[in-house]
């Protein structure tokens, strides 16, 4: 099931037109050729509809998921750890991106004005299903929703300036994700892709991850709880650069679909 949640003027599911829905129609379709089934409520547990539908072309998708908050894995792909100048971690090295990162497709990434350097970090990412705390490796696959792209824009010069992650991947919009959440998806051996402009930057794939996602999910959960909606961001392959006022940057995830969003300068 592809998990969206949306914006549209007749639905009456909650306050303001926000519903969650089903995303209907082949994997391969063009995305006008879609439609969508509003849920009753929420994801995250038995699903019910509510029997409305709309043409997707006529509804306007957010982020899939409001997190809790954004639990990320830096140099978790060798080739992008060297060619940031450093070696394949021993252990997970994670770090928080705040919920007032999270955009969605097609919403515009701000460039923050006291950053020269801003790349695209295309990245598969996992929302969690069910609690997770002390999690083993053999259980970590059961905690999972499902599986969305993600973008975790970076400041590179900002990151390098102050020798740690918060403020260079914090910014509001630093995280777009989407453009729904697939729940049916083997994550093993997935293509990753990102392209600013229609030119392909990165090109790797998820079986080339240091760490595997129960590795990922055990080792965070010994450290915080996952809470349901909360979201991992599982690492880039090589080959992150930088956007600009602008360009529009696509992340593509095999099995998924893509998400595009506009660059902007604040």
């Amino acid at each position: 099931m592809r998990i969206a949640r949306f914006v549209h003027p007749g639905s009456a599911s909650t306050p303001g037109g926000v519903a969650w829905g089903s995303v209907e129609g082949p994997p391969d379709a063009a995305f006008d050729a879609l439609t969508v089934a509003a849920i009753d409520e929420h994801p995250f547990g038995p699903i019910t509809f509510t029997g409305d539908r709309w043409a997707l072309p006529d509804v306007r998708l957010l982020s899939p998921i409001l997190p809790s908050k954004v639990v990320a894995v830096g140099r978790n792909y060798a080739a992008h750890a060297q060619e940031m100048g450093g070696d394949a971690p021993d252990h997970p090295i994670i770090f928080l991106k705040p919920s007032t990162s999270v955009i969605g497709a097609g919403d515009t990434i701000r460039l923050p004005r006291d950053s020269n350097r801003v790349d695209h970090e295309a990245e598969l990412a996992i929302v969690i299903g069910r609690p997770a705390r002390d999690v083993n490796r053999a259980d970590a696959m059961t905690h999972i929703l499902g599986y969305t792209a993600a973008n975790d824009v970076t400041a590179r010069d900002q990151q390098k300036a102050d020798g740690q992650f918060t403020r260079a991947k914090g910014h509001d919009s630093f995280c777009p994700i989407g453009p729904w959440i697939e729940t049916v998806l083997d994550p093993t051996d997935l293509r990753v892709t990102a392209a600013v402009n229609g030119e392909l930057r990165q090109d790797g794939r998820t079986s080339q991850m240091i760490f595997d996602i129960p590795t990922l999910i055990e080792f965070m959960s010994g450290v915080m709880t996952l809470l349901p909606g909360d979201v991992i961001l599982t690492g880039t392959p090589a080959g992150v650069g930088p956007i600009v006022d602008g360009d529009s940057v696509t992340i593509d995830i095999e099995g998924i679909g893509a998400l595009t969003n506009p660059v902007r300068t604040k």
